[in-house]
Order: C-alpha cells, then structure tokens, then sequence
C-alpha cells in the first residue's frame, strides 16, 4: 500500500467519525427537550464558532486570515450548512417526519453519483456497479430505520416539504463532492462557515419560530454536546474526509448514522429494538463493506 493510499484510507477514516458522532444528534436533541428546532442549531453553531476563535487565537492565528476566504468558499460553506439545516427543518415541519427524512437520506447515495461527474485529477476515481449496489443497500435500511417499515403514503398537500426535503439532500450531497474542488483550502474554513451559519439561523429564527430556551441542567448539557459532537467536531471532520478521502465508501458509510442514532435511543431506553432494526443492520453494514471493496482489497 503505497502512500497516497494509505493517506486516502486515514482521511476516509476520519470522514467517517462524523457518521459516528452524528448518530448522537438524535439523543441530544432529545435531552435538549422542545427547543425549537433553528434555534437549537443556531446554538450550536454560535458556540462552534466561539470555540473556534478561541483555537485560533491560542495557536497565535489570526481569526480573519480564517474569515478571508473567496467568495465561492463562503457560497458553497453557507449553502452546505445553513441550507441543508434550513431546507431539512423546513420539510420535517412541512411533511410528515418520515417522510421527508427519508427523502432527506437520498443525499448519500447522491453523493455516490456525483462523485462520478468530478474531474479525473480529483483523485476519486471511476464509479463502480458496487458503490452504487452498496448506497442503494444502505437507503433500503435507512428506509426501514425510519419508517418502521411500515409503507408510507406520499400525498401531494405535502409536496412544499418533500421539495425541501430533496432540497436538503441536494444541497449536503452537492457540499460534498463540490468540497473536493478546494481540498487546498484548511479545514479551519468550517470554523467560519459555522459562524455565517450561527448568524443566518438566528436570523430564520426569530422570523420563523417562537423562543424556547432549554430547562435545567441536563437540557443545557445536551446542547454543549451537540456544539461539540454532531453539530461541531463532526463538520470538521467530514470536510477532511470528503477533500482528501474515498467519497464513495463515505457515501454509503453515511448510512450509518441513523442506524446508530437508533441503537443509542434503543440503549437510553427511548426506543424500542425490532426486527426491522437487525435487518437494516444487515442491508447497512453489508452495503458499506461493498462500496469498501477497494479500500478492503488494497487493505
């Protein structure tokens, strides 16, 4: 294994710890109690953000080199983080829940497609049959986490939240293969697109719900957590996964998360463990194996 392999392998690694640390979205949003839902992101981001500027300026930084970045890096963060946010929480209020996360979850396997319309020196390589076997496999069990697998009844008074829905996915997938047109530019960008995002879901806040702030110490600590977890390292990490590592087996690795978020609901004793969970296990681990086909070969 030579060593742009092995770097691609480490990266794709990393990437994949934001699948892992954002199966905890769920629970912390949980114990956060009913925080309305743009206000806990702008939270969360408001705090990412402080956080932010306080490594840069202990590591001697300069915040606004951090800041300066061209426009079409701000263009392409804010879309990613605050239009996924905005467009997801737009079409779980406008749609039934199920639904539109469903129709949210497509963003891995477009993240799968796209990828095959990069440039051939982006170093992804060619689209395989079993990338796309394996991000299909992963949907079907997501599709099974979510819906209980109970069939679903798309009607059309519902299509404003399903639109959002497909907007959601369409603006994380296009965020993260577009990601590796600017590999050269330092993950610590994330950190300034978290504070645009803070900013502009505050604004969608205010305009868009009433504010409820959380209650106790478990609520606040909840919202630390997702600051620090799903909604703060895990920005971090993904970026350096999708600018350097296989977006391919991160595609379908990203299936992932909601499979885990319901084994740690299951664990906290706010869900319940079925059948319909052991079979998504098997259609999600077994088609994140085959989209790591190379990667296991080479291994």
């Amino acid at each position: 294994m030579n060593g742009s392999t092995a770097a691609r392998r480490r990266a794709t690694g990393i990437g994949l710890s934001a699948v892992a640390i954002w199966s905890t979205l769920a629970l912390f949003g949980a114990l956060a109690g009913p925080v309305p839902p743009l206000q806990l992101v702008a939270m969360a981001f408001t705090l990412v953000f402080a956080l932010s500027l306080a490594v840069w300026t202990a590591r001697g930084d300069n915040p606004l080199a951090h800041l300066r970045q061209p426009p079409a890096v701000w263009a392409l963060g804010i879309a990613g983080l605050f239009g996924y946010h905005l467009l997801y929480f737009i079409g779980i209020q406008n749609a039934p829940p199920a639904e539109a996360n469903l129709i949210n979850y497509l963003w891995p396997v477009l993240i799968v497609l796209f990828s095959a319309l990069l440039p051939a020196d982006s170093g992804v390589g060619r689209l395989r049959w079993y990338h796309v076997a394996g991000a299909l496999a992963g949907l079907a069990g997501a599709a099974l986490i979510l819906t209980g697998g109970t069939d679903l009844s798309f009607r059309p008074e519902y299509t404003p939240g399903y639109a959002a829905a497909i907007g959601a996915a369409l603006a994380w997938s296009s965020y993260s293969v577009l990601s590796r047109r600017f590999a050269h530019v330092s993950t610590d960008a994330v950190g300034a697109f978290c504070g645009g995002t803070a900013l502009l879901a505050w604004i969608a806040h205010l305009a868009l719900e009433p504010t409820v702030w959380p209650h106790g110490t478990v609520a606040w600590l909840a919202v630390i957590g997702l600051g620090l977890g799903p909604v703060g390292t895990a920005f971090f990490v993904w970026d350096h996964g999708v600018k350097h590592g296989d977006l391919r087996v991160l595609g379908a690795g990203a299936y992932a998360a909601p499979l885990l978020s319901t084994i740690l609901l299951v664990a906290a004793g706010l869900a319940t463990a079925t059948w319909s969970l052991a079979i998504a296990c098997g259609l999600i681990v077994g088609g994140g194996l085959l989209a790591a086909r190379d990667m296991i070969r080479n291994a």
